[in-house]
């Protein structure tokens, strides 16, 4: 019956309907449940690697107890009898923190990361024993360190060892747990090597110009001379000062027999037109894309890489005796890559020298930058050019060049190994002149292999291969330069220690409670042959452009007590290299931030007026946008059509140029200042240096009035320091086009969604650019410009460097902390910095901030960018975090009894 088909039609969809409802909500329950289990798991098993902080501990190896106290915010004082009591303790103290990070620093060290990671990383491993940092920082233990700096690293491993032999898995950290998961890591004993190998590894992430040299190559296929020259543009040397103005240096040294000032871009051009164009640049390429991705393990590189540190002498300040204030910008990690510290002699002897405070390496024994209890020091990457690229002819039987002659490359194996037990072998050839590191192509299935040339190993081409000359591959003494400016006690001692400084190169400024300021230039830079500027890659085939040696330290810049009071070093310019004999780099930060502390402090010191510990405090805080300054007139006088867009022109018309994290003002300058560089620039740049995923939001035609949907743009290009990024190279460059508004430059094709858009002159450039910017933001930041600010578009956040990047998504919200929306900018003193090639994401930043009051050194103020614990659940992991982002500062106590005071947790260590 037609009704009781229709009841049975209503039944079943009905109980199908009830049975979906079960079985929603039992999987609903489970995930509750596995939810629950989950959250469970991660509190229980970060809470189990909670460090002891209070009572005490048995050290094995004592000789008498060690105190460790630590204040409010975890931040550990170590007071010991003897000075290996004191590195002891300090190891077992960093490893109670940070040993997960630690342990992951020693595998990028020696290319082992694939034993924790998986073979995933191979490729990476791969290019790391290619540079063999672990092989290098043995030679140095073996052959280079002194008895005294080995007694110290051994100190320090057994403390580290001492921690390890009583805590694994979830007790050393959560990773470790969630690593147990999927196999079964074990971390190894410490060693003094993977101590001393860390310094390898920042010597790299402050290479220098390696990136600036493959791109000039690059650009090459594209554009003439002239161009390449417009794209690096010199140093504004009448403008911003280097750092030494009329310096000192010892002896003869300065004027060596025969010296002249070395020309950009001579010599070596002849010698390279033998190199098949297409052959180098493919070479090259691959060469590029394996050095990518090993920053990428410690964040991007770029100019925007770098540091601020000035000292102002007491004639200029309140207190009467120097202040001096540092804040090294590299890339966001969490933790912080900085560990504040004191490690402190009961009894200050010559058995027992130290008296020290201020930030290390977790993984490192000593203190890197901070003061002691008579003088005080910051460091700034100084930027010289250390490394450089030979081409090589290789010849049909495996064999390369030099003056016309064969040699055979030395070779060695090296074995890979996974954590899933997969191993692969890889050899490794060098030249005289290094490692050959385009033999670590993607393209190559047996990586390292000699293969004849017409092979089918791309990355040898017509028989060019690339080797790497860089002085961190050589032995050296920097680890003994850190004990011994630990200990200085006046500018005598601390140029001697700079002395044995040789990588990464630093600008080390210094001041001491007598009232004195320095500034140091140390380091191991190359003394180049045949004329080159080490601007473009050399021809590894003739011997007239090898190395011929380093700069003499006796004949590197220094600065003792200025007449001017005071000393600024930010990446700038060391000095004038145009009457210089020596070539430090043809590639020196432009010098924007250097320039505008230099403004602050003379504003600050005018008309006998002082400069107070806040006043430092506040120079790093700021926010000024020197391009800013230079485009929004010009800007503000382009005329627009559209309606909206002069709605948003409007915004820059009270405009203070200053980036604060509240301003639209700043947001949409800063999307103006991009698309100007996308459109003169970005899109002009040869195939392999475009950037990947570079993306910007247009409007539709039928949108034109308020678009909510938007056509997404997107490049295909991979990141490259030839890129538009934005920092004051890009400055200089837009700087001397604007007074040439029929520039070539300013030409740029119709988009496909603005078919009228296609532009001749400037003004055309900034008219589009204006109002591809305002639908940019208004996709990203909605229609109403009241809305819009800075920091939504400028944000910072925290990722573990390890399984908060690969990890379960669950794992990455246990581990990952942000977003901070944050003032500053690229090329600004406070450096968060952002790369306009691909966003405005906080890429860089200042790392750590200090302020040091030589007058009363209790009185000195300090601020990391997350906290002491590497403890995802630590109330001291990113506890600083907040403070960092508005620019405050801690009190910073190190006499014995300030740090009694602000003492919380106190544990001794007993033999």
């Amino acid at each position: 019956m037609p009704g009781s088909e229709n009841s049975s039609s209503t039944r079943r969809p009905r109980a199908k309907i009830k049975r979906t409802r079960l079985i929603v909500l039992g999987i609903a329950f489970a995930l509750v449940l596995g939810l629950g289990a989950g959250a469970f798991w991660a509190v229980s098993t970060v809470r189990d690697s909670y460090p002891q902080t209070t009572g005490s501990l048995k050290l094995k190896g004592l000789s008498r107890p060690v105190d460790v106290k630590r204040d409010a915010r975890g931040i550990p004082h170590v007071y010991a009898s003897t000075s290996e009591d004191l590195f002891r303790a300090q190891g077992f103290v960093q490893a109670q923190d940070r040993f997960w990070e630690m342990d992951v620093r020693r595998h990028v060290t020696s290319g082992r990361l694939a034993e924790m990671f998986g073979k995933g990383q191979f490729e990476t491993d791969a290019f790391l024993r290619t540079l063999d940092w672990r092989g290098v920082a043995q030679k140095e233990y073996d052959t280079k360190l002194s008895p005294e700096t080995k007694a110290y690293l051994r100190a320090y491993t057994d403390g580290v060892n001492a921690y390890l032999k009583d805590h694994e898995g979830s007790s050393l950290s959560v990773e470790y747990a969630a690593l147990g998961l999927t196999n079964d890591y074990e971390p190894e004993p410490w060693t003094p090597v993977d101590s001393v190998a860390w310094l390898k590894a920042m010597a790299w992430d402050l290479r220098a110009n390696m990136e600036d040299e493959i791109d000039r190559s690059l650009l090459a296929a594209r554009f003439d001379s002239r161009q390449i020259q417009e794209l690096y543009p010199p140093y504004p040397y009448d403008r911003n000062k280097p750092i030494v103005q009329g310096g000192r240096v010892t002896g003869d040294a300065f004027k060596p027999a025969g010296a002249a000032p070395v020309t950009a871009g001579t010599a070596q051009t002849s010698q390279l037109s033998q190199a098949d164009g297409a052959t180098v640049t493919a070479q090259l390429g691959d060469v590029s894309r394996n050095i990518a991705a090993v920053p990428a393990l410690f964040g991007p590189s770029g100019s925007g890489i770098g540091s601020n540190s000035w000292v102002v002498s007491g004639d200029h300040t309140t207190t009467g005796k120097p202040l001096l204030a540092n804040d090294p910008h590299l890339s966001p990690q969490l933790p912080s890559i900085w560990y504040q510290m004191g490690l402190h002699c009961r009894t200050v002897s010559e058995k027992c020298p130290y008296d020290v405070s201020g930030f290390t390496f977790s993984g490192l024994p000593g203190v890197v930058i901070g003061h002691n209890q008579q003088i005080s020091w910051g460091m700034t990457n100084l930027g010289a050019d250390v490394a450089d690229l030979y081409l090589e002819k290789v010849d049909a039987s495996g064999r390369y060049e030099v003056d016309g002659r064969a040699k055979d490359f030395t070779t060695r194996t090296e074995t890979l190994r996974s954590a899933d037990g997969a191993v692969k072998k890889i050899t490794v050839r060098s030249t005289r002149n290094g490692p050959i590191v385009s033999d670590r192509s993607d393209e190559i299935e047996e990586v390292g292999r000699s293969a004849p040339v017409g092979s089918s190993a791309p990355d040898r081409g017509d028989g060019y291969a690339v080797a790497l000359r860089w002085t961190a591959l050589d032995p050296s003494r920097t680890m003994d330069a850190v004990f011994k400016i630990n200990r200085a006690v006046d500018f005598k001692q601390f140029r001697a220690a700079a002395a044995d400084f040789a990588v990464p190169s630093q600008n080390l400024v210094y001041a001491d409670r007598k009232g004195n300021i320095g500034y140091q230039a140390p380091g191991r830079i190359p003394i180049r042959g045949g004329n080159s500027d080490g601007r473009m890659p050399q021809p590894g085939w003739n011997s007239a452009y090898t190395w011929k040696g380093t700069v003499p330290q006796s004949a590197l810049p220094w600065e003792y007590n200025p007449a001017r009071g005071y000393i600024v070093t930010a990446n700038q310019a060391v000095i004038d290299q145009r009457t210089y004999p020596f070539l430090l780099t043809t590639d020196p930060g432009y010098g924007t931030r250097s320039h505008r502390i230099d403004a602050l402090i003379r504003e600050k010191t005018k008309d006998g007026g002082k400069v107070s510990p806040a006043d430092m405090s506040a120079m790093q805080s700021d926010n000024h946008s020197e391009i800013g300054e230079l485009l929004t007139p010009m800007l503000l006088k382009t005329k627009v059509a559209d309606r909206h867009v002069r709605e948003t022109q409007d915004l820059l018309k009270d405009w203070d140029y200053s980036q604060d994290s509240d301003s639209a003002a700043a947001a949409y300058f800063n999307a103006v200042w991009r698309n100007i560089l996308m459109l003169a620039f970005g899109d002009k740049m040869p195939k392999e240096l475009r950037v990947e995923g570079q993306c910007l939001r247009v409007p539709t035609a039928s949108q034109a009035d308020a678009p909510e949907e938007t056509v997404v743009e997107c490049g295909d290009r991979e990141p490259s320091a030839a890129q538009p990024d934005g920092g004051d190279r890009w400055f200089e460059v837009v700087r001397a086009l604007v007074d040439k508004p029929e520039s070539e430059w300013w030409t740029t094709p119709s988009s496909r969604v603005h078919s009228g858009d296609a532009t001749r002159t400037r003004d055309q450039v900034f008219a589009r650019a204006m109002k591809q910017a305002r639908w940019e933001l208004t996709a990203k930041l909605g229609k109403d410009v009241s809305t819009w600010n800075w920091g939504r578009l400028h944000r910072l956040m925290l990722r573990n460097q390890t399984l908060g990047k690969e990890g379960p998504g669950f794992l990455q919200w246990v581990l990952n902390r942000g977003p901070w929306n944050l003032s500053g900018g690229e090329a600004t003193v406070n450096a968060t910095g952002w790369n306009a090639a691909g966003g405005y994401e906080v890429m860089w930043v200042p790392s750590m901030r200090m302020v040091v009051d030589l007058d009363n050194l209790d009185n000195s103020q300090w601020v990391n960018l997350t906290g002491a614990s590497g403890h995802a659940g630590s109330s001291h992991y990113t506890d600083q975090t907040d403070a960092w982002s508005k620019g405050e500062l801690y009190p910073w106590p190190s006499s014995t009894q300030a740090v009694e005071d602000a003492t919380e947790d106190k544990m001794v260590f007993t033999p």
